[in-house]
């Protein structure tokens, strides 16, 4: 789960990669050091500049691109998680802090106490998200409430909603999507015994 909310302080571009710089409380950055990792929005990155209240990382060019970060700008709200210890309580799925692709919410209903968002599925991730299973949006490990054949749902309780970016959210804006990595790796086996039962009768 996400440990706090944090804010952009500065983007600035060096070079061939862009150093991006957030806020954080005392409590976070205890014993945070230069190159320890720490999560923005889903995207596990190192730190190459600490202080009391905030730190610096790099990103490459590629994650940048790949992620929301190019449209990110100076003050937006972005979820903060540092690495989990060896010995810490897993309580949501494994996320890897790589993240898979960006998807935009299309729609956004109050229900209750909770907030459903609907988000477009990408084609390069089909097969990935499954109603029951788990999706980690902006870094959140979320359970998936329903899938569509060009969308997907998540709920969103008043917890998540306060102590997390997704609560702010517009229809329209993008944020980055992490798939479950066992998904990933049946949906890789199952394409190589395809591919084998195919090359046993094609002879190629």
């Amino acid at each position: 789960m996400i440990q706090e909310t944090g804010t952009v302080k500065r983007i600035q571009k060096v070079s061939q990669h862009i150093e991006l710089t957030c806020t954080a409380s005392r409590e976070l950055l205890q014993d945070y050091k230069i190159g320890d990792s720490m999560a923005i929005n889903g995207v596990c990155l190192t730190a190459i500049e600490v202080t009391d209240s905030d730190f610096t990382v790099d990103i490459m060019p590629e994650t940048f691109q790949k992620s929301i970060f190019s449209d990110l700008r100076v003050h937006a709200l972005v979820n903060l998680e540092r690495a989990m210890s060896a010995n810490g309580r897993l309580e949501g799925h494994i996320v890897s802090g790589h993240v898979d692709t960006t998807t935009r919410l299309i729609k956004k209903v109050k229900k209750e106490n909770s907030i459903i968002l609907t988000f477009y599925y990408p084609p390069q991730i089909q097969g990935e998200v499954v109603a029951q299973g788990s999706v980690a949006i902006n870094g959140t490990s979320l359970t998936v409430s329903a899938v569509t054949p060009g969308a997907f749902s998540i709920s969103l309780i008043p917890y998540s909603m306060n102590h997390t970016n997704l609560g702010q959210l517009k229809q329209g804006e993008f944020v980055n999507i992490e798939t479950d990595i066992l998904g990933k790796y049946i949906k890789a086996m199952i394409g190589a015994e395809k591919n084998q039962i195919l090359s046993k009768y094609t002879g190629e």
